[in-house]
């Protein structure tokens, strides 16, 4: 007979948020965040994408900024839907709220630069002649445009962000886990088929199925009819 402590569920099974507590200080903790129908879109064709997922996805995601030390996302997320980044939805208290900007495109103001006592920084490839007050700057190097995930990880995890949600959009999320930056994948299903539109992940092509990701996974209802999957990218078989 199996010992009785080899028989009880494993915490993350029943906590998603388990390993975060977990979590080794001494190294960056990342976790990527999609929002998106059983068909894997995460907007219509023509970019509409409010609202694909219910309260129960939405009362998650908030969940996820509250355990974090900063919330990630690209310019183009900020341009297309002007999120506040905050926490708002559940207790618990707002994370930093960084923007990736390699070429300084973005212009105040902005939902995301408003203040609430949390740090705000953007990250770019380039200069900036003036910053709104309370944004700090973070210059890191760019390759054909675009700034290596590493490198942002690794910068933020330097001041002192532990805990780092990717938020969006898709692009970002997929080039994250292009680089191997992710830690674990959280995929917040809700009951719609839209059957068109814009897929949630787009990685870099493989040749066969010998390189797919292979994560294990854990299924777990958020109520509506909504659910997760929790993907540990750092366990699972092949890839």
């Amino acid at each position: 007979m199996r010992p009785a402590a080899d028989l009880m569920p494993d915490e993350s099974m029943q906590d998603p948020f388990a390993p975060f507590r977990r979590a080794d200080p001494a190294r960056p903790f990342v976790v990527a965040q999609l929002g998106q129908s059983l068909d894997g879109r995460i907007a219509t064709i023509t970019g509409m994408s409010k609202y694909i997922n219910g309260a129960p996805a939405l009362d998650h995601l908030h969940r996820i900024r509250a355990e974090v030390d900063a919330v990630v996302v690209g310019a183009g997320t900020v341009v297309a839907d002007d999120p506040q980044l905050t926490v708002r939805r559940v207790p618990g208290r707002s994370p930093a709220r960084v923007v990736i900007d390699p070429t300084g495109r973005l212009k105040s103001p902005a939902k995301w630069l408003e203040h609430n006592g949390a740090s705000c920084f953007v990250v770019t490839a380039c200069s900036v002649a003036s910053l709104p007050p309370g944004l700090q700057h973070i210059r890191l190097e760019a390759d054909q445009g675009a700034i290596a995930p590493r490198a942002i990880v690794d910068a933020l995890f330097r001041r002192g962000m532990k805990k780092i949600l990717i938020e969006g959009g898709a692009r970002t999320i997929s080039s994250f886990i292009d680089a191997g930056c992710v830690d674990r994948l959280h995929l917040l299903f809700a009951p719609i088929i839209i059957g068109s539109g814009r897929n949630g992940l787009d990685l870099a092509p493989i040749d066969d199925l010998s390189g797919a990701l292979r994560p294990h996974t854990t299924l777990h209802a958020l109520g509506e009819r909504e659910f997760l999957i929790d993907c540990d990218l750092r366990n699972g078989d092949g890839g």
